[in-house]
């Protein structure tokens, strides 16, 4: 079954205003009473793995009240960690750090050493991590900041936070931001009843475009062109040439809460929802939105295949790689939602009662994703372009969160 429907016409609010968007410097340092030795050998190791350009493959595994590192062609256990009981992990870009969600804030993960470092960005509740166009930025859900780093300046900061800059938020709301080339910040709109859109401001502060039609707004993306996509509880919304324009879902709910995207294709897919009452995380259906002709499809997956959001990637040829509750990965064309390949992969699987618990996910690096198997303590290296399952390792908890250190 598919539906379509295409975007919804309407006149984009240009307001000239960005006085609560003033912008201020912040840095960070590390712990002033850290251990000398310590201290001098983070600056060393951090430095060295600078040098030389982080080449070795790692992939950080989160499972309860622990982070391990793993060689990411052998999927050995180089180092574990222990941490809080539930941590997030985001890739910070620069091809060795990823950024740890803990109750303090953004923790600092060197898998280069490894070493889970002192450094922290402090956030009340630190939430979404976006990479684009050399810029790496925090966004704060309980305070609604935005922290803003240059990519590369953390591995070459010689084991201290390098500065970067905060933008104050208004209301505190889950939410996000993202710097474009050009210097146009956009961040969402909400508060503690809801979400409702997002604003762009452009490098000389000025506010450029606002829309406020798109409840539930959440899961930022880039598309070809620097087109960004944000996911709406009735479809979606894009920025692009400077300007906001809605994408309306078939359904009157018809929620995408992250888009999968490639920033060589115009073509994003989407997570969807069409129910609002669902009790289950398990999701059937996706999403497929082309930015440039403006078109949002619904496809429903096989008879008895389900998925959350933590089990969708795009990868070679753009293509996006979904895996299922039967244990495969299936190859979906962006364009038609046609089913190319599948590849069994690892044991059929049952959602998670809540969207926190482990349950099987994937991460991609290049031509290999990496898949977990909590109910084994096991991951798995696969070559996407074969289906070949190349490498698997065991990890010391079931895992859960999955982070490559992309660069």
């Amino acid at each position: 079954m598919r539906t379509r429907h295409t975007r919804a016409a309407g006149a984009v609010a240009m307001l000239a205003t960005a006085a609560l968007l003033a912008t201020a410097c912040g840095t960070g340092g590390g712990d002033a009473d850290a251990d000398d030795a310590e201290a001098q050998n983070t600056a060393t190791t951090t430095s060295a793995a600078s040098e030389a350009g982080s080449s070795e493959k790692r992939l950080a595994v989160a499972y309860e009240n622990g982070i391990a590192v793993l060689d990411g062609e052998t999927l050995e256990v180089i180092e574990e960690f222990e941490t809080e009981e539930f941590t997030r992990l985001n890739a910070f870009g620069d091809g060795q750090t990823v950024l740890v969600t803990t109750s303090d804030g953004f923790q600092v993960l060197d898998t280069s050493v490894p070493e889970l470092t002192d450094l922290v960005i402090e956030a009340d509740t630190p939430a979404h991590v976006v990479r684009h166009a050399g810029k790496t930025v925090l966004y704060d859900d309980g305070t609604s900041d935005t922290f803003i780093f240059d990519t590369a300046a953390l591995a070459d900061s010689g084991g201290e936070l390098p500065e970067f800059e905060t933008i104050p938020g208004d209301q505190a709301h889950h939410g996000v931001s993202i710097v474009l080339t050009d210097g146009t910040f956009l961040t969402t709109i909400g508060d503690d009843e809801g979400r409702t859109g997002a604003f762009a401001v452009n490098a000389d502060g000025e506010e450029i475009a606002r829309n406020e039609e798109c409840p539930g707004i959440h899961g930022e993306g880039t598309a070809a062109g620097e087109t960004v996509i944000f996911g709406c509880e009735d479809g979606a919304l894009i920025f692009q040439d400077g300007e906001f324009e809605k994408i309306t879902a078939a359904d009157e709910y018809g929620r995408m809460g992250n888009a999968y995207v490639s920033e060589d294709s115009p073509l994003v897919v989407g997570d969807y929802k069409d129910d609002p009452d669902a009790e289950s995380v398990l999701l059937t259906k996706i999403a497929l939105i082309d930015t440039e002709a403006g078109t949002h499809e619904v496809v429903d997956l096989p008879e008895g295949v389900g998925y959350t959001w933590r089990d969708v990637v795009r990868g070679p040829n753009d293509m996006a790689y979904l895996l299922g509750t039967d244990g495969a990965i299936r190859v979906i064309d962006p364009a038609t939602g046609e089913i190319s390949e599948s590849y069994d992969v690892i044991d059929p699987w049952e959602g998670p009662a809540e969207w926190q618990d482990a349950h099987p996910s994937i991460v991609v690096n290049g031509d290999i994703a990496y898949v977990s198997e909590p109910a084994k303590n096991t991951v798995y290296a696969v070559d996407l372009t074969t289906g070949e399952v190349v490498a698997s390792g065991q990890t010391p908890g079931a895992p859960n969160e999955m982070a490559v250190a992309l660069g």
